[in-house]
């Protein structure tokens, strides 16, 4: 038997802790009451003895990481129950046992997070205990503060013990599974046998994954068999009903429609937030908690642009292997040449010190159905602008199917925000810590102006400079503002850099 060795329940108080010294090695023979492992918190370091007499196992944990309250260290199996492990494993299939005495097991662990990334939280399984994986099938899906990463299986098997379940927290690289190779043939061929009987399930749920790839073949869920636990539907389980959308539609749309109809339900749905949107919350009211934010406003005349745009857009898009010419390349290239002109609007906050770049890192905030992310622009000075229309539009396509790298999402400088797609006239953005400013773009709407003492109908568009008082003045962030509305006005002295 093998009795699973813990980190200690931890107070409220204490949110994590540190492996200090292991005083045994895995394999080595333990008694009951002997001192396995020390755990170093900000207050006391405590002890964790051995459970039972045996034998130490794998070790999961090594020293220095970091654990939370509960979580698996590593296994003590008792004495004699070494053979008794092993076996089941020895003969999983009378039939199978020459493959199954071949196999061996390979641990899942959690993806490597970047030094911006503390932790995950495990999102969704999608295989259980004995069931048959082939390689490179999605096992589980890891969310962080930032995206949803996807585990497969690394070989063709059947997945062995789950450590961590859904809900559960984990670190980086932590063990959160195995799959037993050699074992798989059983169960896939039993599979296909039962498929067939199986119906789809009202309102069953479907991975984020299997969600996404749905949106882009334009397929009903509704007509989906789920083959996950739970008749959960899985990316593959869509990629397998290309014909579903012609016949969904019809058959199925005015079904939900007629009971709430009838019934007249006040309906309500209660939905965990995701940890991307706890994190996006977090960060936002850190933001205006913490800062001294403050917002000006200017306008800017796009007629200027928007005629150039006219004029060589198809040309543009001739030249440049389809990329499209937007608004936002000429924003990007006119928010840099103010940046240089203003560097305190590219610096950020590190605790006392203000960091001033010599780089100019534009994020472009992103609308996406799990929450808004920033992907960055590097180095956008160097970058043409149809560098920057293709780059954007690939970084939105990605950030929309969820296939964006943490690494593409960190270390900006400086942010765009553009509300105008979605028709805001006007608003005030937030800081994206720890930068000092964030520029808001909004809807372009045609208004009474007054043009060399005439009235004219010019298409206006209202700007926004969020920025921490702290470090950026009110006359550099006015100035800043005034100097892209002269780049835009005058498009020109984007080429003669004037």
């Amino acid at each position: 038997m093998a009795n699973e060795i813990k980190a200690p329940t931890f107070p409220e108080s204490v949110q994590d802790g540190v492996v200090a010294t292991w005083h045994k090695q895995a394999g080595e023979t333990v008694s009951r009451d002997e001192l396995l492992v020390e755990i170093e918190t900000d207050k006391v370091v405590l002890e964790v003895v051995a459970p039972a007499d045996g034998v130490l196992g794998d070790v999961l944990k090594a020293e220095g990481d970091t654990v939370l309250s509960n979580e698996l260290l590593a296994s003590v199996v008792e004495a004699g129950a070494t053979a008794e492990a092993a076996a089941p494993a020895a003969a999983p299939a009378p039939d199978a046992s020459q493959e199954a005495s071949d196999s061996s097991s390979v641990e899942i662990k959690a993806p490597t997070f970047p030094e911006s990334v503390q932790d995950g939280t495990i999102a969704t399984w999608h295989k259980t205990t004995g069931e048959a994986v082939t390689r490179d099938e999605l096992l589980v899906e890891i969310e962080t503060d930032k995206v949803v990463l996807e585990v497969v299986a690394p070989a063709d098997g059947v997945v062995g013990d789950i450590i961590k379940a859904e809900g559960d927290t984990v670190q980086s690289g932590e063990v959160i599974a195995s799959v037993v190779e050699g074992a798989a043939s059983t169960a896939v061929a039993e599979a296909p046998a039962a498929a067939p009987a199986a119906t789809p399930v009202e309102n069953a749920a479907a991975s984020p994954s299997a969600r996404k790839l749905a949106a882009e073949k334009g397929v009903d869920l509704a007509t989906v068999v789920g083959t996950e636990k739970n008749g959960l539907i899985s990316k593959a389980d869509v990629a397998n009903a290309p014909a579903a959308p012609a016949a969904a539609p019809v058959a199925s749309a005015p079904a939900p429609v007629a009971p709430m109809a009838a019934e007249g339900n006040r309906i309500e749905k209660r939905v965990p937030m995701t940890r991307l949107r706890k994190r996006i919350a977090e960060r936002l009211l850190e933001a205006t908690s913490t800062t001294a934010m403050l917002t000006t406003f200017n306008e800017v005349d796009m007629g200027p642009v928007m005629d150039l745009r006219a004029k060589y857009k198809d040309l543009f898009e001739k030249s440049n292997d389809g990329t499209r010419l937007g608004f936002m390349g000429f924003f990007v290239k006119a928010a840099v040449e103010a940046l240089k002109k203003f560097p305190a609007i590219n610096a950020s906050i590190d605790g006392d010190d203000i960091v001033y770049h010599g780089y100019h890192d534009v994020g472009v905030a992103v609308s996406t159905p799990k929450g808004l992310v920033v992907p960055v622009l590097r180095n956008a000075e160097e970058m043409s602008i149809a560098t920057v229309e293709s780059s954007i539009r690939d970084l939105g396509l990605r950030g929309r199917d969820g296939k964006l790298g943490i690494d593409e999402m960190t270390g900006g400088t400086f942010t765009i925000t553009n509300g105008g797609v979605f028709g805001s006239l006007l608003s005030t953005p937030i800081l994206n810590l720890p930068q000092t400013a964030i520029l808001g773009m909004h809807k372009i709407q045609e208004r009474p102006m007054a043009v060399n003492g005439q009235v004219e109908i010019r298409p206006m568009m209202y700007l926004a400079l969020s920025y921490d008082h702290r470090v950026v003045d009110g006359k550099e962030a006015v100035q800043f503002l005034v100097a892209i509305k002269d780049l835009l006005e005058d498009p020109a002295r984007f080429l003669l850099e004037i």
